[in-house]
């Protein structure tokens, strides 16, 4: 053979402890009957054939049942490949491994055959990171591009500070392992990973653990990362729980660490179910946080600085009298002329141009489950000495209840105390204690949580009420164990915690309000 500088290569297949099946063919190069043979030429050229040809198997299917020496094995090589780094000291360690999958696997923070190290992370908080080309180059078309594309990388040691190590190593272990190890605190440092190096299947495994982690404490945040990362269905996702959580989302933590363009859309929203006095004391929240992030002293003036035309989306001119007397007006936020002009807006008749938002956000419209089919009383029933009516639901989507829809009397008007409660798996989510006036017909009425409760698809929640009052109230009868509502399926079943007859079929609880 020649190589392509013309020099003579000699081609050669070394074996050792060849099985019987197998057998050694010489390819001669033939010559012209009587010709001498040329002593230039170079050493025959061997290759090994196979007598009996099977149908190719993978590992897999060749040892279906055999696993390594142990899971627990397999898992502590992990373990200490994410710690230590160290190579894999086992003789003839691949044969632990059935699958090429699990033999990769061991590579993953490996510097056993590393031709690549990664310096990860900013200044003082670096960790150096082994790394493989061809696997890299496998499972990412950035490292592709990176290590065999036409600007390729030719160091032996590449930085990254703008990445945390945490999430380059989980992004290395999705690529080497198949694996997907994803945490509250780092999820969203190895989306900005999966997102930067296009590793999809990864970035929609940290959007999907984002949202059915989503709640009103991180919606803020999410929203803000959300937009970043140009995912339009966590977006969504994150509005609908802003929206009908807005007071909680807006009491937040988080609700400080958002950037000023994620404030602005979230002060703009028209169907954010909050009084405006919590958008008010929100926002000045978020206020003093950022004077403290640009290094300004916190005052009113810098306040009202760091806020800028934002303040104008709060809608103050909106607010109860009382809220904007006792707080907005009082806030120092305000200038003596705006104050005066808002005082004007409330009372005179002749109203002042404002640069505020003078007209009320929409916010949410409340939906109804109605369970019964109709309602009915007797002289003898249904009746209250503080036991509890409870029944069970489940959703096919999130929604968030409000709320319920309870009966009253059915001997005229009266006044109930109603304690109601949500609770999951014997966890309370919500509690209120509150009272209502029934008019003495059979119409429900409303009695409404502080604030509105998240509610997961496909689980089962249960719904209980204690009332006080008078003892003898309408009750629901033929009831349904599925009702479809709106876009939402609720199913029913009866709950342990009843004690005193409310069930699927009759009693309490006819309605469950929620927004959806």
């Amino acid at each position: 053979m020649v190589d392509a500088k013309g020099r003579n290569m000699k081609c050669l297949t070394f074996f050792l402890m060849l099985p019987e099946s197998v057998k050694i063919r010489s390819k001669k190069r033939s010559n012209k009957k009587g010709s001498p043979t040329n002593s230039n030429v170079p050493p025959v050229c061997y290759e090994i054939i196979t007598l009996k040809t099977k149908k190719k198997k993978m590992a897999a299917e060749i040892f279906p049942t055999k696993k390594p020496t142990s899971t627990t094995t397999v898992q502590n090589y992990h373990q200490q490949n994410l710690n230590n780094n160290n190579a894999i000291p086992a003789t003839n360690w691949q044969g632990l491994y059935p699958t090429i999958r699990e033999r990769n696997a061991v590579m993953f923070n490996n510097d056993l055959m590393a031709d690549v190290h990664f310096v990860v992370g900013p200044p003082g908080g670096t960790q150096r990171l082994p790394g493989h080309r061809y696997v890299l180059a496998v499972g990412s078309s950035v490292f592709l591009a990176m290590f065999y594309g036409e600007l390729a990388e030719d160091k032996d040691e590449i930085r990254i500070p703008d990445v945390e190590p945490a999430a380059f190593l989980a992004m290395l272990k999705y690529i080497y392992c198949d694996e997907i190890d994803l945490g509250a605190d780092t999820v969203l440092a190895t989306l900005y990973a999966a997102k930067k190096y296009i590793v999809p299947h990864l970035a929609r495994a940290c959007v999907n653990f984002l949202e059915t982690s989503l709640s009103a404490k991180n919606a803020c945040v999410l929203l803000s990362q959300s937009c970043l990362f140009e995912e339009p269905d966590l977006t969504q996702r994150c509005w609908e729980v802003i929206d009908a959580q807005a007071e909680l989302a807006l009491k937040s933590e988080g609700f400080c660490d958002i950037d000023s363009q994620t404030l602005e859309s979230i002060l703009r929203r028209e169907t954010l179910n909050a009084k405006e006095i919590v958008v008010f004391e929100a926002a000045l929240n978020w206020a003093e946080v950022e004077c403290q992030r640009q290094e300004m002293t916190v005052t009113i003036d810098n306040k009202r600085k760091v806020l800028g035309k934002a303040v104008y989306l709060i809608r103050i001119p909106t607010m109860a009298l009382d809220d904007f007397a006792n707080g907005a007006a009082q806030s120092g936020v305000l200038t003596l002329n705006e104050t005066n002009d808002i005082f004007l807006w409330y009372t005179a008749a002749k109203k002042p141009d404002l640069e505020f938002v003078s007209k009320p956000r929409k916010g949410l419209v409340p939906q109804r489950c109605h369970r019964f089919q109709s309602c009915a009383y007797r002289s003898n029933q249904w009746r209250y000495r503080g036991r509890c009516d409870s029944i069970q639901f489940a959703v096919d989507k999130r929604v968030f209840i409000a709320g319920f829809g309870l009966y009253g009397s059915s001997c005229g008007s009266a006044e109930y105390s109603a304690k109601i409660e949500l609770k999951r798996q014997g966890v309370i989510l919500g509690t209120n204690l509150s009272k209502y006036f029934s008019d003495g017909s059979s119409n429900t009425f409303p009695v409404w949580f502080e604030y509105p409760v998240q509610i997961e698809p496909d689980t089962f929640y249960t719904a209980s009420v204690v009332l006080d009052g008078n003892e003898l109230s309408y009750f629901g009868q033929e009831g349904m164990t599925e009702v479809q509502s709106g876009k939402v399926t609720f199913q029913f079943q009866c709950s342990s915690d009843s004690t005193n007859g409310t069930g699927v079929q009759g009693g309490q609880i006819p309605e469950l309000i929620f927004y959806a």
